[in-house]
């Protein structure tokens, strides 16, 4: 059953609706940087998908959903394929939100789209409903309020960025899987698109690097909820 049937149905005939969501800290819930924690301030409250879930309650509130947090702070995707059938598969979905890049970026490519391929692949083979989602851009720039412990890695965030590395690692994610017919959320672009018209979207990080801002894990939010949403009439 897909996703918006699933929203839209019987919940004492379908059951609830469970979304998983495989990612770094971007999905793990990672905000602000905190001086005497290695972790970091976590806010599971105005995480992307928990935003999700609010908007996907108000819209069907007599269909339960529930969230699969996966995502783990300072992993890649290559790290993830490792845990899939821990921390999805396990968990029998209605639908997979898979995120990664932030920190693929300091690795080999090739390596970055072979594991995205494969977590597809596995997912396919469980027949579940699965979208990529591309991240946030990098900073840009060291900013002011850029935890000093963090100054130099911010350098090389920031490197990353501008190089054009980044764009890379992303473009090439989102033209191999949508060559394989993995759908794709693209707020990458909506990002890369608000920077060229102007925005200062290292602002739009609140530990400088890359870990977005509350308002801005909206964002996210808005567009799984077009996608998951579109086309309906109920």
């Amino acid at each position: 059953m897909k996703i918006k049937e699933k929203l839209a149905g019987n919940y004492k005939e379908t059951g609830a609706c469970t979304l998983a969501f495989l990612g770094d800290s971007l999905t793990q819930g990672a905000f602000e940087s905190d001086p005497d924690s290695i972790h970091g301030v976590f806010d599971f409250d105005c995480v992307y998908h928990n935003v999700l879930k609010k908007m996907l309650n108000a819209r069907y509130p007599s269909m339960p959903v529930n969230i699969i947090n996966a995502g783990i702070g300072g992993e890649t995707a290559a790290d993830a394929l490792k845990r899939v059938g821990r921390d999805i598969l396990s968990h029998s979905p209605d639908f997979v939100v898979v995120c990664f890049g932030l920190n693929d970026v300091g690795g080999a490519y090739e390596d970055y789209i072979h594991a995205l391929k494969q977590i597809f692949l596995t997912l396919e083979e469980q027949h579940l409903e699965s979208i990529f989602m591309t991240p946030c851009m990098l900073n840009t720039y060291v900013a002011e309020h850029t935890h000093a412990k963090l100054r130099a890695y911010a350098a090389e965030t920031a490197a990353y960025q501008n190089s054009g590395r980044v764009d890379q690692y992303i473009n090439g994610a989102v033209q191999t899987l949508s060559g394989m017919g993995i759908r794709i959320c693209d707020c990458y672009k909506l990002w890369k698109q608000a920077a060229q018209n102007g925005a200062d979207t290292t602002a739009w990080l609140c530990n400088g690097i890359n870990h977005p801002t509350r308002e801005k894990h909206r964002i996210f939010a808005e567009e799984l909820f077009k996608i998951m949403t579109e086309d309906e009439h109920v």
